[in-house]
């Protein structure tokens, strides 16, 4: 499974690409109207640091202002990938943006229904709301089972399963084990996931226990042992 961070920050993006982790990004309006800059910009900055796919929405709601963004959108930088809701608009813009060869993220999906249409309109990937599917007391995981099944049944269909909505670290797992593609997650959810008390802890008694050796300089240890060879 992929993992993209879910966040218009650059401090956060920077971060967690650092880590050697990190194969993309999604952004929606939220989140950039958060940030409080120039959109484009934003979209374009993140593109060239991650060089990997990033999702930029459109804001239109009819199928013509669609794909009339997303052909805009599309020209920021090869890695923009054009989101569209998953409603009739979006199924119509995402089926002609497909067609012209632009990667189109159809996005606030909650059943396997709507999945199916956005794998037959050609979609590369689909988020499904795992966060929020919860909330309503359906099974996040389940959806993303039936979805990856489906689309195991339809030769035609290439779209990539996109889990969203991920809202700590236990839903991060279930988008892994249910078959997910990729999960896109928050930053506070990433550092979350690294972060375990035991691991603080044997690290802290490790770094104690070092301190009993004579010499505990690698870097010295290293070349005095090259040199004796």
């Amino acid at each position: 499974m992929k993992l993209f961070i879910d966040t218009a920050n650059l401090d956060e993006i920077r971060e967690v690409h650092s880590w050697g982790i990190l194969s993309g990004v999604t952004t929606n309006p939220s989140l950039i109207a958060r940030e409080g800059r120039d959109f484009i910009e934003v979209v374009h900055e993140i593109c060239e640091l991650v060089q990997g796919p990033v999702s930029a929405e459109v804001t239109a709601q009819d199928a013509e202002g669609m794909i009339r963004e997303g052909r805009l959108l599309a020209q920021i930088h090869e890695h923009v990938v054009v989101k569209v809701p998953l409603l009739e608009p979006g199924l119509m813009a995402c089926s002609v943006l497909a067609s012209e060869g632009i990667a189109v993220n159809v996005t606030l999906c909650f059943q396997a229904s709507q999945a199916l249409l956005a794998g037959l309109a050609g979609a590369t990937y689909v988020s499904p709301f795992i966060g929020r599917i919860d909330d309503i007391s359906w099974d996040g995981g389940e959806l993303i089972e039936h979805i990856t099944e489906i689309y195991a049944q339809s030769p035609s269909i290439h779209t990539q399963v996109l889990a969203a909505s991920l809202r700590h670290p236990q839903h991060l797992v279930q988008a892994a084990l249910s078959g997910a593609d990729v999960a896109t997650c928050p930053y506070k959810v990433l550092k979350q996931a690294l972060k375990h008390p035991l691991t603080d802890i044997g690290n802290q008694r490790f770094l104690e226990d070092w301190e009993a050796v004579p010499e505990r300089d690698i870097s010295v240890l290293v070349q005095r042992w090259l040199q004796s060879r």
